[in-house]
């Protein structure tokens, strides 16, 4: 498992309470506008650069990567944006709620992501990961880290000294977002610490995407045909954040569906309960329970057992139990990748967001689904098996734009 030290692009330190923002999967474009307002260093110039042209303009044209291009070497340029002069790794860590969640930010190789040392747990979206393929291969940069998942268990020593340099180093960023969530960022200069935290790492024996599957498989895109054009380098690298498991907390990843499929709400409440013991109202949280939302009320579905009883481990997951006997043969929605009556909504809006959606007539019923957990996730994809799209919905997220690598 092959890990490298980086000269970052990375904020002035006064303006990045200014440039650091949420993901660029977390929001829509008008979203990403109006959280750019009045912040002419937010770093959604870059990840969402449609922000900066006309609000008819197809996010996906090569104008808006050219603009995401431009506009990062202009904050380079005007020195709001530097880059180190010395290779470093990184501490991150996220504090909320009171929990400490403790990463290195790094580089990590596209080919231990080809020989599966980094291992995947879902499919991506053909549309999604040519966006940001188009994106990485038009700025030259990784302009958001990958979030990865190591199991502690293996290499201890690796959190102890990530816990170790956060506590007794004064850190190069120490924000607290407007959610509440405070990101602090330490540099780990060459040296003794970054020798032995690289060491550590590099006996792993795999790591875990947690969250990242469209900029991991679009960078090794990138990768290897800039490999295949002019041989090794630091294409071949793409920037992570890699966090223990212990650390780790895993929400829902709510569903939410247009209409019954032709279905009257008894008829469809009648099918519904073939798979699962249906009550009104909201029971106790557990593992193979589903609270659905139909019209204004509250239902609780405990899958019978013979629906997860034998089954693998993806068989036994809530999501999987979820599409093969109520989305699927109920609703009609073989395919919830490609499928347009479906959506999903992150745990992180809570039920209110499910309530408010469906009342609002666009959509029929939802589902606030249990989550899956890390042991989940670590069999599937050791298993070489796939999740359902949308299983995970990691949180807190981190923010893009403290650490950028140009290649």
């Amino acid at each position: 498992m092959r890990l490298s030290a980086f000269k970052a692009v990375r904020p002035r330190p006064d303006l990045a309470g200014e440039v650091v923002c949420l993901p660029y999967d977390v929001m829509d474009t008008e979203e990403a506008r109006e959280m750019a307002k009045g912040k002419p260093s937010s770093f959604l110039h870059v990840i969402r650069s449609e922000i900066d042209l006309p609000p008819e303009t197809d996010p996906h044209t090569d104008a808006v990567y050219k603009l995401a291009k431009t506009n990062l070497e202009t904050m380079l340029k005007e020195g709001r944006m530097v880059q180190e002069s010395a290779p470093a790794l990184y501490v991150y860590r996220l504090v909320k709620d009171g929990r400490n969640q403790t990463g290195i930010a790094a580089l990590n190789h596209i080919d231990d992501y080809l020989s599966d040392q980094i291992k995947k747990h879902e499919l991506t979206r053909p549309d999604k990961e040519e966006d940001r393929l188009h994106h990485i291969d038009t700025t030259g940069a990784n302009c958001e880290p990958v979030f990865l998942a190591f199991k502690s268990n293996e290499q201890p020593e690796i959190a102890q000294m990530l816990n170790q340099v956060a506590d007794s180093q004064k850190p190069l960023y120490d924000v607290t977002a407007d959610d509440g969530v405070r990101h602090i960022v330490y540099a780990i200069e060459p040296g003794d610490m970054q020798n032995r935290l690289t060491a550590k790492y590099q006996a792993l024996s795999a790591v875990y995407i947690a969250d990242g599957h469209h900029r991991s498989a679009s960078t090794v895109r990138v990768g290897k045909k800039r490999r295949e054009a002019s041989g090794p380098g630091s294409h071949e690298w793409f920037l992570a954040v890699t966090f223990p498991d212990v650390d780790l907390r895993i929400m829902p990843y709510n569903r939410i569906v247009k209409d019954l499929n032709g279905l009257s709400a008894d008829a469809f409440l009648a099918k519904v309960k073939e798979s699962f013991d249906v009550s009104e109202g909201k029971g106790q949280t557990a593992l193979h329970t589903i609270f659905m939302l139909l019209g204004d009320k509250w239902f609780t579905l405990k899958a019978k057992p013979e629906t997860y009883q034998g089954a693998d481990a993806i068989g036994r997951l809530d999501v999987s139990i979820l599409q093969t006997r109520l989305l699927a043969p109920v609703l009609g929605i073989a395919d919830p990748r490609t499928s347009e009556r479906i959506a999903f909504v992150g745990g992180i809006r809570g039920e209110a967001e499910l309530v408010k959606l469906v009342s609002s007539g666009q959509w029929r019923v939802a589902f606030s689904m249990f989550p899956t957990s890390m042991q989940e996730l670590f069999d599937i994809a050791d298993a070489g098996q796939i999740m359902p799209p949308k299983s995970t919905w990691f949180e807190p997220k981190l923010r893009s734009g403290f650490l950028v690598h140009k290649f």
